[in-house]
């Protein structure tokens, strides 16, 4: 961003680009996490043998259909690297305005390598046998981690923003929701039972929580 002298208005062009910046990744916070539901939910139904409430969304990437999947971790991922952006260009000072983008930047790419990084058969995080498994699971634990640790990040920043105040409460929430399905879905790992059998539900429940805050946040976006 060109520097300009305090007290000058910056120049219509730059204004201009931060007003495209913010208009894209609006669009991209909305229609990236949106198409991603939509294809694992959609290609979790029909594909054969593969029961959602019980597998993890990624066992998607495996088999010859494998490919769509694959495709949709990376144009997630892309699609959250665009909403980084944007995040930045409304917020270049002040608190989490270096945080937040970082970790939606880091988000995106391990959504995107997510993609070629197939998983193993319904193993999450730490039981994974294969080395681009194991990747996999770093990647996902990465995810999962970050995903609701922006929430916390970005609510100290909107709980002192009058113009992002009315998302303060939802990030606090879903902050704690998140962590609350992370927790659930590591005990249904260790143990046989009801959340073990109830895993991609769970699973399911802490993405969309997630993105449900990403769309909040690019509604308001461009609006900024």
């Amino acid at each position: 961003m060109l520097c300009v002298p305090r007290g000058v208005p910056p120049p219509v062009w730059e204004v201009g680009n931060v007003y495209m910046i913010k208009r894209i990744a609006s669009w991209a916070g909305v229609i990236g996490p949106a198409l991603f539901t939509l294809s694992f939910t959609v290609n979790g139904l029909l594909r054969p043998g593969y029961d959602p409430a019980r597998r993890y969304i990624s066992e998607l990437s495996i088999g010859p259909q494998g490919w769509i999947q694959m495709v949709s971790f990376m144009l997630l991922g892309i699609s959250i690297l665009l909403f980084a952006l944007g995040l930045r260009a409304c917020f270049p000072t002040g608190r989490a305005s270096r945080a937040g983008p970082v970790l939606f930047m880091i988000i995106a790419v391990c959504y995107f390598l997510s993609g070629p990084f197939v998983t193993d058969p319904m193993a999450m995080f730490d039981n994974q046998q294969t080395l681009h498994g194991t990747v996999h699971g770093i990647l996902g634990a990465i995810v999962f981690s970050l995903s609701a640790a922006a929430c916390f990040v970005l609510w100290r920043r909107f709980r002192a923003d009058e113009r992002w105040k009315p998302l303060s409460a939802f990030s606090l929430a879903a902050g704690l929701v998140m962590v609350s399905l992370i927790v659930l879905m590591k005990i249904g790992q260790l143990q046989t039972g009801a959340l073990h059998d109830w895993a991609g539900v769970v699973q399911r429940c802490c993405l969309i929580t997630s993105y449900a805050w990403i769309a909040a946040i690019s509604f308001r976006m461009g609006k900024a």
